[in-house]
Formats: structure tokens, sequence, C-alpha cells
């Protein structure tokens, strides 16, 4: 089955992964994945690599990267940002992030898929399962 894009535009003030969420979560799709994504942010919340908390950046940004897969039981994304030199950071994305003046997004609905995370105890975290699904268990 083809991946069925969909597209949002966010505005100014609007939570980055709130929104989302949302907007997975009313696709009512099994699974998906972000395709695309510009826009600019004034506050970042970003968990860094090996780092059990998040840091909260204020100032003007841009969207370098987004990247993510969405599953019913939440979304794994990661988020690059770059300042007005140029300075680029990037880790976990988490809530708190607002938008700018826009986010521009294409997010990939994947039918006939179904992710879970389920706990790994390999990890101790919650990981991808990717599950084949027939049309009628959609």
């Amino acid at each position: 089955m083809e991946t069925r894009p969909v597209a949002v535009r966010l505005h100014p003030g609007q939570d980055l992964l709130v929104e989302l969420e949302r907007l997975f979560a009313q696709s009512k799709a099994g699974a998906g994945c972000i395709l695309t994504c510009v826009g600019s942010l004034t506050t970042a919340v970003i968990r860094f690599a090996n780092r059990p908390e998040s840091a909260t950046l204020t100032g003007h940004f841009e969207i370098v990267s987004l990247t993510g897969v969405f599953s019913p039981d939440g979304a794994h994304c990661h988020l690059s940002i770059s300042d007005g030199e140029g300075r680029t950071l990037g880790g976990h994305l988490m809530e708190g992030c607002r938008v700018y003046t826009t986010a521009e997004i294409v997010v990939g609905l994947l039918p006939g898929m179904r992710f879970t995370r389920p706990l790994d105890t390999e990890t101790g975290y919650p990981e991808l399962k990717v599950e084949t699904i027939k049309p009628d268990e959609e």
C-alpha cells in the first residue's frame, strides 16, 4: 500500500509535538512518519543524547531537521535547530517547542502497518515494534 501524505501548517505559539501527536491521533492510522518540516521556533525543548532531563532554549531558531515515527502509543521524534549564528543543536523532541512564525509539515501515514512500543527488556525502554496488518484490521 502507498503512503498517504497529510500536510499541515502550524501557527505562532503552537506546540510542535502536541500538534503532531494530535494530527496523527485524528488520522486514526496505525503507523506514520515525518516526511518533511520547515519552520521556526521561539522555544525549543530538547533532550540531548544520553541525558535524563531536557533543556529549554529560548530565542529565534530555524528548524533544520525534524524526523520521527508515530504510533498509537506515541511519537518518537528528533529535532535539529540552528540559531542566528548558524550553531546547530539537536536531540529528542519534547513538549514545549513553540512555533515562531510557521511550521510547515508533511506527515506520511502508512496503511498496512501498525507501530507499537512495547517495553524492550534489553534496553529498558519502550521500543518500536513493526507489524504488517490486513486492510480489514486497520
